[in-house]
């Protein structure tokens, strides 16, 4: 019996770790209550305990975009807490290091391809065509979409998947304009450069605080904002050169805020792994699917 708890333990610690899914930001992809391992060894296997003997990968491989990955939470409350000690996050990266993202006042990414038909954004439609919209829904099966908000005009949002919008547009027939909420936004996008080890990244005025966190948070010294100038060590910095590479994830769905749109980069010291198989699932055919 004691051999058994041993060898399960040795595997969690160095092959394979799982984690439950805690919302729907990963509808189609990821269902909330899903199961799910990880493979720890996607990247190379992140050595235990990095907060005390510092961080160290074997056989290091780097993370792929589109790739869905288990990271700790890059920005908790309580700063003192341990890289492997703190909450898990599973999210989709969609920006490796040295990636430049165009990105929204909202931090959303607009201008990539989509990497996953689950992949949701939010749409538009006159508050009159709420019963039309629902009832088309319905004859889907695409249950349990609430809506998002509301736009200062009154109409309604509601997050789709692309294959879903297709199949929505397909079912009504001209009948109800549904629109893209972030077109009126395209004008208002910037460039954002994924960190990379080692290679510097020119500050600007829309990326100085992102960057200004990280470089507290994580790359532990003293920075700070004036006017629009990030100071790094009391001196103006016009550009500032990383230690360690950088990832920015997306939730499937724009209405989850758990992504890079609220903690920021994820450096690779917080990478735990890959997602790979559902292991445990309430729905027909996804026993043991492979993760994509």
């Amino acid at each position: 019996m004691g051999g058994a708890i041993v060898a399960v333990l040795l595997v969690r610690m160095f092959l394979i770790t799982s984690c439950v899914i805690p919302s729907s930001g990963m509808e189609n992809s990821l269902y909330e209550g899903e199961g799910v391992l990880v493979n720890k060894w996607s990247y190379g296997l992140r050595m235990p305990f990095p907060s005390v003997f510092g961080y160290h990968r074997l056989a290091e491989s780097p993370v792929k975009r589109g790739d869905i990955i288990l990271f700790n939470n890059p920005n908790p409350t309580d700063k003192t807490i341990r890289i492997e000690q703190r909450k898990l996050f599973i999210s989709r990266c969609i920006g490796v290091s040295g990636d430049t993202l165009m990105l929204n006042r909202e931090l959303m990414d607009v201008k990539s391809e989509v990497l996953s038909p689950d992949s949701k954004a939010l749409y538009v439609y006159p508050s009159a065509a709420e019963d039309t919209v629902l009832a088309v829904l319905d004859s889907l099966g695409i249950t349990g979409n609430v809506l998002a908000g509301y736009t200062p005009e009154g109409k309604y949002i509601r997050s789709f998947s692309h294959y879903e919008y297709y199949l929505i547009r397909q079912k009504l027939e001209g009948k109800v304009k549904i629109a893209r909420l972030d077109e009126k936004n395209e004008q208002e996008v910037h460039p954002f450069i994924v960190p990379r080890k080692n290679v510097p990244v020119k500050v600007y005025p829309w990326n100085v605080t992102l960057l200004c966190n990280i470089i507290i948070n994580h790359e532990h010294r003293q920075a700070e904002v004036r006017r629009d100038t990030l100071w790094v060590e009391g001196k103006p910095v016009s550009a500032y050169t990383f230690s360690k590479n950088y990832y920015w994830v997306a939730s499937n769905d724009p209405v989850n805020l758990q992504d890079s749109r609220l903690f920021g980069f994820v450096p690779e010291d917080h990478v735990i792994g890959k997602a790979w198989r559902i292991w445990l699932t309430s729905r027909k055919g996804r026993f043991f699917r492979r993760v994509q």
